[in-house]
């Protein structure tokens, strides 16, 4: 018997060694997926957190998250991958870069097709119509999928507006009151009125959307790579006119082309920002001020106007060339993204769009707008039933565009061009590239 108890307590360690072996192997047999990612911050904070709940709701596969800077330089990155033969499973791309991807023959493999093969369950109806329908193609198949949808909305420090004498829980509707309230804050002593982050994206995308009227020709390039920019009208040209006229003034403060202008926000040291509904998860954890959030302002004498913004962010691609088993991690995953528990927390935390309806619903359900009704303006801005023109923006070569328009707006806000002249010259350069761009894919 004694003999027998020490085998058994000689043969423990030995156990215990052996299952440590099997757990090894277990854990080496998962089967791993990259995934490209431009999220910083907070944001990339959160990202991080997905990944991990992810890998820890089941064992047979593992993302890893990856930063690699930003939207421009992650799609470089994955480009020259590609080319190279060790492209990520999953990139992460910035709206404007869909129609490049949709045209990048070879490059990608649609969600649709990513899920029928795996075999899971894929509804594009259960998504915010507003955010399919950008992702969709003209044969009606989802080629990407939907994740960090975002759109433009106005936020404005409630402080800053009580010491100027305005009422904090009024927030401007129009541009003619945006203006109104930065003379007023102006002369209070604060040196920063207004600012805008994404200006081309807020200003005449947006804008355009919002005001229900054409950013480009073939309903905004949906119908066509033969598309052409309209954004030099009479109505575009008054209102970058009417913001080189606040900035000689001293009520607009242009601080950087992306998303720059927003610590100047949440720092205290501008009292009004346009910019991504995203920036409410930086703005929550930095500013030391109470805040509002309202929806982008308009011109009351444009009819049709206020229509809906319009999609920003990004979404998830599925890179060709992998493995069979691979593309059903891919599918796990965006599965798991699409939970409604899982989407209503991403929204409730970072501001960006819910992309499901039960995800919308979930939030609404749970009391979340009542105590921080910020991110529902976003939310009330999208799901406004669309018009041809207010669809969204598919345009070959729009990250080069968006390039050309910050590049042209910024000799207006420096007062070597005029708002005309400006917008003028960015309609040509940029229908030269979607001209090249049409010829490359025909």
């Amino acid at each position: 018997m004694q003999f027998q108890l020490k085998r058994l307590k000689s043969l423990k360690p030995l156990c215990a060694a052996s299952l440590l072996v099997m757990m090894a192997a277990s854990a080496q047999a998962a089967t791993e997926i990259s995934w490209w990612h431009s999220m910083q911050g907070a944001l990339g904070d959160r990202v991080n957190a997905l990944a991990d709940q992810f890998n820890k709701s089941q064992s047979e596969y593992k993302v890893n998250a990856v930063f690699k800077g930003s939207y421009d330089e992650a799609m470089a990155a994955a480009i020259a991958a590609y080319r190279a033969g060790n492209a990520p499973h999953i990139l992460q791309v910035f709206e404007v870069g869909t129609a490049t991807m949709m045209y990048s023959k070879g490059a990608i493999v649609p969600v649709t097709e990513v899920m029928k093969t795996a075999g899971e369950k894929f509804d594009p109806s259960v998504y915010v119509p507003a955010v399919a329908g950008y992702y969709t193609s003209p044969k009606g198949d989802m080629v990407s999928f939907p994740f960090n949808s975002s759109t433009t909305v106005f936020y404005y420090n409630k402080d800053m507006f009580a010491k100027a004498g305005l009422n904090p829980d009024k927030p401007p509707v129009t541009w003619q009151e945006v203006l109104s309230a930065a003379a007023k804050l102006k002369a209070n002593g604060e040196k920063c009125a207004y600012t805008t982050g994404w200006q081309s994206w807020v200003h005449l995308e947006s804008f355009s959307a919002w005001h229900n009227v054409e950013f480009a020709s073939k309903n905004n390039g949906f119908d066509g790579l033969d598309a052409r920019l309209k954004f030099n009208s009479p109505l575009h040209v008054k209102h970058i006119e009417n913001m080189a006229n606040w900035a000689k003034q001293g009520y607009f403060t242009y601080a950087g082309r992306k998303n720059e202008p927003e610590a100047k926000f949440y720092s205290g040291e501008c009292a009004m920002l346009t910019s991504s509904s995203s920036a409410y998860a930086n703005i929550t954890k930095n500013a030391k001020f109470k805040f509002a959030v309202s929806s982008l302002p308009y011109y009351t004498e444009v009819q049709g106007a206020p229509q809906n913004t319009i999609i920003g962010g990004a979404s998830l691609w599925a890179m060709s060339g992998k493995k069979t088993d691979e593309y059903k991690a891919v599918a796990k995953f965006f599965k798991f993204l699409s939970q409604p528990e899982v989407q209503a927390k991403w929204h409730q935390e970072t501001g960006y769009l819910p992309i499901t309806n039960a995800a919308y619903e979930l939030t609404k359900k749970s009391g979340f707008y009542e105590k921080s009704p910020g991110p529902q303006v976003a939310v009330q801005q999208m799901i406004v039933k669309t018009t041809a023109k207010s669809r969204g923006i598919r345009l070959g070569s729009f990250a080069q565009i968006r390039t050309i328009v910050d590049e042209e707006l910024e000799t207006v806000w420096n007062g070597k061009k005029t708002a005309k002249e400006a917008l003028d010259a960015a309609v040509k350069r940029g229908d030269e590239l979607l001209v090249r761009f049409e010829k490359a894919n025909k």
